[in-house]
C-alpha cells in the first residue's frame, strides 16, 4: 500500500476532527435543550403538568416498560411502520417499472398520480375506516397511501433520466425492452431508489400514526390520542419522544444500508 503524503495525512485528520467536533456539538446541544426544559419545568417558568419534563418523561417511560405497557405499543408502530414501508417499496418499483415499460398509459395516469400525491391524506383516513373498518389493515393502508404515489412519481422520473446512450447501446446489442430495464434501468436507479426509501420510510410512519389517531387499540398513536384525552401530558410527550427516536433510527438504518452500498 502506498504511503500518504503529509497532505493527505493532514486532510484525513481535519476531516475527522471536523466530525466529531459535530458530534459534540450536537450532543451539546440536546444536553442544553433538555438542561433548560427541565430548568424551566422546575423553577415554574412552565407549567410541568402542561409541558412535562425530561426527568417525568423518564419516570414514566421506566414505569411503563416494567409493566410491559410501552413495548406494545411500540411494538405495534414498529410493525405497522415496517409492513408499511416494505408494501411502499414493493408497490412503488413495481408501478414504476410498469409505467416505464408503458409510455402510454404513463401519460395518462401521470395527472392521476399527483392529484393522489398532493391530496393530503388524512382526508382519506375515515373513508378508509369506512372501507375496510376499525384494524389494522386501515393503519397500514393508511401509511402506504402516503408514501406510495410519491414514490410512483419519483422513480419513474428517475427511470426516465437515466442515460440514453446507455439504453441505445443495448438495443444495439439486440437487446429487448426488458434488457434495457433490468440491466440499465434499474441497477442504474439503485443509489436514487435508497434516497427514496429514506424519505418513504419517515413517511410511512407519518401515515401509521395518522391511522392510529383514527383506527387503532394500539400502537403510539393511539397512546397520544389517549393521552390528549385524559389529560396525560407525561405520556403524550413521551410518545412523541419515541417516535422522534425511532424515526431517527429508521432513517439510520437505510442510511447504513446506502453506504453499504456505495463502498
Amino acid at each position: 500500500m502506498d504511503k500518504l503524503s503529509a497532505a493527505q495525512v493532514k486532510y484525513l485528520r481535519d476531516r475527522d476532527f471536523h466530525r466529531k467536533k459535530v458530534i459534540l456539538c450536537r450532543a451539546a446541544l440536546l444536553l442544553l435543550i433538555l438542561a433548560a426544559w427541565e430548568g424551566a419545568a422546575r423553577t415554574g417558568l412552565i407549567n410541568s403538568f402542561i409541558f412535562s419534563s425530561p426527568v417525568r418523561i423518564a419516570v414514566t417511560a421506566w414505569e411503563m416498560a416494567l409493566d410491559g405497557s410501552l413495548w406494545l405499543h411500540l411494538g405495534v408502530t414498529l410493525a405497522e411502520t415496517l409492513l408499511s414501508f416494505l408494501a411502499v417499496t414493493f408497490f412503488g418499483l413495481l408501478i414504476a417499472i410498469l409505467l416505464w415499460l408503458f409510455p402510454s398509459a404513463a401519460e395518462v395516469m401521470e395527472p392521476y398520480l399527483v392529484m393522489l400525491n398532493s391530496l393530503p391524506k388524512s382526508a382519506l383516513a375515515p373513508l378508509l375506516i369506512v372501507w375496510l373498518g376499525n384494524n389494522v389493515k386501515t393503519v397500514i393502508v393508511a401509511a402506504v397511501s402516503v408514501a406510495v404515489f410519491g414514490s410512483v412519481i419519483t422513480l419513474h422520473t428517475g427511470f426516465r433520466e437515466i442515460d440514453s446512450d446507455k439504453i441505445k447501446l443495448i438495443y444495439s446489442l439486440g437487446g429487448s425492452k426488458k434488457d434495457v430495464m433490468f440491466k440499465v434501468i434499474v441497477p442504474g436507479s439503485v443509489p436514487m431508489l435508497v434516497s427514496n426509501m429514506k424519505v418513504n420510510v419517515g413517511l410511512c410512519l407519518v401515515g401509521v400514526i395518522i391511522g392510529e389517531f383514527l383506527s387503532a387499540k394500539a400502537g403510539l398513536g393511539y397512546l397520544i390520542i389517549y393521552a390528549s384525552q385524559t389529560f396525560k401530558m407525561d405520556w403524550m410527550l413521551m410518545s412523541i419522544v419515541i417516535l422522534c427516536l425511532m424515526s431517527t433510527l429508521l432513517y439510520q438504518g437505510i442510511h447504513m444500508l446506502e453506504k453499504k452500498y456505495d463502498r
